[in-house]
Parts: C-alpha cells; structure tokens; sequence
C-alpha cells in the first residue's frame, strides 16, 4: 500500500469515527469539575434497558448486546425502533445470600448488569414493552459520579487499571463512595480501539464535595 493510501485509510478511519460519535445521543451531565483525565459529573433522571448476564467482564457485555440490541431494533410490543443512544454500561450484580452459620468463603459466579440509555424523548410510559423478559426498562434518579476517562481495547486489564486509579483518587479527595463501579463504552465494535472511549464511573455522595 503506497503512503498516499495509508493516508487517505486512515483519514477515512478518523472522520467515521467523529462521524459516529456525533450522530449518537449521550447521557446528559454537568461537569462540576475536572483534574486531567478525571471529572466529578451530575447526572439527570434517565432511563435504561438493562439485562442481566453470566460470565466475566468481556464475556458478559457481549452476551447481553444483542438481547439488548433486539429490543432497540424493534423486539418489542409495539415493533418499535429506537435510536442507538451512549454509552452502553456495564455494572457487577453482587448475589445476596441470607445469613447462616458456619461462616465460610467461596468464589461466586459473576454476574453483570448491562444497559443501553434509552432517548430522552421517551418516558417509561411511552417506550415499549419489551418481549424479552429478561430486559427491563427502569428509571435511574439523578446522581453524581466520579469519572475516569480512556482510551483503547475492551479489556478487563485495563477496566481493573482504571477503576484503581479512579478509586484512589475518590480516597484522595474524602468523597463517599455511594455505589458499584459502572463501565461505560461509547462507540460500536467497528471503531478503531485508538479512537474508542471509555470510562469508569463511581457514585458518590452528593453532599461530599
């Protein structure tokens, strides 16, 4: 491939890319503040189609993109489409056991929590009925988060990498942890890992600033 191609290859790739991250629709936020790659951000009411999966971290979000991805693509009561909004994220589910005795320790099969964001023109009244019954569309309150920002392959390395970071810096600054670590991916498979983004995202108390 002469260099001119190369170029004009990756020209292309770039401009898909800006392309595709301009025609999705994202969560609203206000940033309240930022320090490099990492931001404190308030959240409005939103509302997710979310299912919930087996598996690792990598296994699971591709098990529950096309269940989620069906519904969105017309799966549904009404034979609706509905637009194609970010990120799509991704949370751990931790198994509630009742208390007994003795105690003990054992490793438990993981399970995840992934969502798609539904379109802020929707209401839970007025999107449709799912015809999974394993999606379920619920309202998520407002809420503050603390970010992390990344760029790169879909990898439980560099998910575990971050979110450390993250956590460290949430330690750094007194704020309260008010929830599970969420991971958000906003971009297709198609995108080139190098103009992926990623982020971490962390409830915190809203009172703790």
């Amino acid at each position: 491939m002469t260099r001119s191609m190369q170029i004009l290859l990756a020209a292309t790739v770039i401009m898909i890319g800006a392309m595709e991250t301009m025609a999705i629709e994202e969560a609203a936020y206000i940033v309240l503040e930022r320090e490099g790659k990492f931001e404190i951000r308030d959240y409005a009411p939103h509302i997710l189609a979310e299912t919930m999966v087996e598996g690792n971290l990598e296994q699971a979000g591709s098990m529950a993109f096309s269940r989620l991805f069906g519904y969105i693509s017309g799966e549904n009561r009404s034979r609706d489409k509905l637009a194609m909004t970010a990120p799509v994220s991704q949370e751990p589910m931790g198994e509630k056991i009742k208390m007994t005795a003795p105690v003990g320790q054992q490793r438990v099969q993981e399970k995840w929590l992934v969502s798609f964001m539904m379109p802020a023109s929707y209401t839970l009244e007025t999107l449709p009925v799912p015809d999974d019954p394993r999606v379920v569309l619920r309202q998520v309150p407002a809420r503050r988060m603390a970010t992390v920002r990344y760029s790169g392959l879909w990898s439980e390395k560099k998910y575990l990498r971050y979110k450390m970071e993250l956590a460290s810096w949430i330690k750094e600054r007194d704020l309260a942890v008010a929830g599970e670590p969420v991971w958000a991916r906003y971009n297709s498979p198609f995108t080139p890992w190098f103009l992926r983004r990623n982020e971490i995202l962390i409830p915190v108390e809203a009172g703790a600033d």
